[in-house]
Parts: C-alpha cells; structure tokens; sequence
C-alpha cells in the first residue's frame, strides 16, 4: 500500500508539490497536533510562516466518540444540523455541546498562542490526512472568513469523496493519495506515533 514514512516525510512531499508558492510567502497553518508537523516541512520548503490553527470536534451528547460538527478560535460552529435531528438532540443540549467545545478549543489555542493575522495572505491549511472532513471544513472555513488572498488545502492523504467535498471551498487543493478503500489515516504511514504539545511548540520555537 501506497503512502507515507511519517508525517514529515508527508510535509515533504506536500512541499513539493506546492512550490509554485515559494515566493509568495505563504503562511502554512497546522491543524495540532500531527498537521504541526506537516506543516513545518511544507513552511521550510516554502520559506513561509508557520502556525497552528485549532478545531474542536463537537460531540454527541451521549456518544462522545460521535462527531456532530466542529468549532474553531472564533467560537463558530459548523454543525451536522441533518444528524443532530436524527439523534433528537434539542436546543439547550446543542447549546451545552458547542460551548464544551468552544472551551476546549480556548485552552488549546492558548497553549500554542494566537492564530497568526491572515488577511490578504496566501494560506496553506494542512492536517495528517482526514477522513470525514468534519473538523477541517470547520477550520477552511475560519480562515476563508478571515480574507485571505488564496486559501490552500494540502493533504497527504484522503476519500476522494470528501476531498472533492474540501476543494469546492478552497481556491486549491493538493492531495496525493486518496484511496478509494480509507480505513483510518494512521493506516498510510509506518510511523503515526502521537504527537505532544511540547513537540509542537518545538517546530514553532
């Protein structure tokens, strides 16, 4: 099977394949903790900026390993309004939901520091790979309201049914590898070890 040594072997590959950038100074923007280190070697090939950008899955009330949408440093939430239905989950509990997340996403950003000014600059929004899209779709869309002059999706791996769902709102999408049978990320590389806080506060030090 097809895929990655680790995830800066990933960032690697991604840098090259988004060279026509260099130059342009992009800021590369990092979804933590394992897109930090993505983005790391896709900012160093680029010489461009380096930061993270937080989001935090929304979780079903009673089923926390359900994802029912997503929230980012500005306290907006994307929600699976379609799914929140079918679980019958009503307003107030919606309400508690999106603010555990909003909090949660508050101390993360607040241990890797703000999301860098990005308003007329061309950003490069990368993660280890995705599945549903859930929580990048949230983070792309945070930053296309920020006002960038070109938003970027760099992926090393994913469905191509959720990636074409991705680009429709990117001005560019760069995605290698996307397998038509997707278990799960950690499948396409050797090493997909954890990533800690301190690593990540590393590449950005």
């Amino acid at each position: 099977m097809p895929g990655y040594r680790d995830r800066s072997h990933a960032g690697r590959v991604l840098g090259g394949l988004l060279e026509h950038l260099a130059g342009l100074e992009p800021l590369v923007l990092g979804i933590p903790r394992g897109g930090v280190v993505v983005a790391a070697e896709i900012a160093a090939a680029l010489s461009g900026g380096l930061g993270v950008l937080t989001a935090v899955k929304v979780r079903a009330p009673h089923n926390p390993e359900l994802a029912v949408g997503a929230v980012t440093p500005d306290g907006v939430a994307r929600l699976d309004l379609a799914l929140l239905d079918a679980l019958g989950v009503d307003a107030g509990a919606r309400h508690r939901i999106v603010a555990e997340a909003i909090a949660e996403v508050h101390r993360r950003q607040e241990v890797f520091g703000p999301v860098p000014e990005m308003q007329g600059r061309v950003v490069v929004v990368t993660d280890d790979g995705v599945a549903t899209g859930a929580t990048l779709g949230a983070a792309l869309d945070h930053v296309a309201r920020a006002g960038p002059a070109r938003l970027v999706c760099a992926l090393p791996v994913g469905p191509p049914e959720t990636v074409a769902t991705l680009a429709a709102s990117v001005d560019e999408m760069v995605c290698p590898l996307q397998p038509r049978w997707f278990g799960a990320v950690g499948e396409f590389y050797e090493d997909f070890a954890q990533v800690s806080d301190a690593a990540v506060l590393g590449l950005l030090a």
